[in-house]
């Protein structure tokens, strides 16, 4: 099952550290099958508050792929350069089935 890696960052101080960390993310999550599916971009709000930021999603084939990739070595040693420039939320969440329906949930 898909599982996603969903960030909404907030106050990004675009610098050399934020730079360096976009340019060495890529090459994190291509040995887990990690993928951009959402990296920024225009929002437009159609309900609720949102607060000003970024939103981040990527996709991950299954959820111990995920995990792995988030402590991996490689992705650890470049988290600093994010979490020491910008704030915000990260969670992992999983995806569902192509044949998922909302009364899904009902039962477990």
């Amino acid at each position: 099952m898909t599982s996603y890696a969903v960030a909404h960052l907030h106050e990004v101080a675009m610098g050399p550290s934020i730079v360096s960390y976009l340019e060495a993310i890529d090459a994190t999550l291509a040995p887990f099958g990690g993928r951009f599916l959402i990296h920024g971009g225009p929002l437009t709000r159609v309900e609720g508050d949102w607060p000003v930021g970024d939103l981040i999603v990527v996709a991950f084939p299954d959820r111990a792929r995920l995990e792995a990739w988030y402590a991996s070595p490689a992705y650890q040693a470049i988290l600093p350069l994010r979490t020491g420039n910008a704030t915000g939320d990260v969670v992992f969440v999983d995806g569902v089935g192509a044949d998922h329906r909302a009364v899904d949930i009902l039962t477990g």
